[in-house]
């Protein structure tokens, strides 16, 4: 693996908190940068044999039902740094419910308002959810991400709010 992508770089990230399946990364992915970054089921899967082939993780213990914990290694330990420390290039949004919206004439008035008002219901639980973490950030870059979360969801609830429903 020449050059780390970000998530295989996400993947890294975690494993350096100790050994992991899968799907124990699958989900503190989602817990920890899932509002600003989606890492999927597939893509965590796709990524973990490239890992391994490239030495960065090895395999650990065998779980329940087959499971396999992955733990990084020093060389995974050094390619994260150095990913890290790299230029992070252009972000790319990548929204679903943006894309929607880019298309939200063509649908019908009712269409809209239920997009529009199932949108509203996630975000206003991701905004409850970044001001808790806010609240209980221990060190100051958790913090910073929490309330980065706070501002992406009020944005995001601002665009539902000048979408016409009609």
């Amino acid at each position: 693996m020449s050059e780390l992508n970000a998530t295989a770089a996400a993947l890294l990230g975690l494993l350096h908190e100790g050994p992991q399946t899968g799907g124990q990364l699958v989900s503190a992915a989602r817990e920890r940068f899932g509002s600003f970054f989606s890492v999927t089921r597939s893509q965590v899967y796709r990524e973990l044999p490239a890992l391994a082939d490239a030495g960065l993780v090895r395999l650990g213990k065998q779980g329940p039902r087959s499971s396999q914990q992955y733990v990084i290694t020093a060389a995974g330990k050094k390619a994260f740094k150095t990913w890290l420390g790299g230029e992070p290039g252009p972000d790319h949004l990548r929204s679903p419910l943006i894309l929607r919206l880019v298309h939200a004439s063509t649908l019908t008035a009712k269409q809209r308002v239920g997009l529009i008002d199932s949108a509203k219901q996630v975000y206003n639980g991701e905004h409850e959810a970044a001001k808790n973490a806010v609240k209980t950030a221990e060190d100051p870059y958790a913090k910073a991400i929490a309330e980065f979360g706070v501002a992406r969801a009020k944005a995001v609830l601002k665009l539902l709010d000048s979408i016409p429903k009609s």
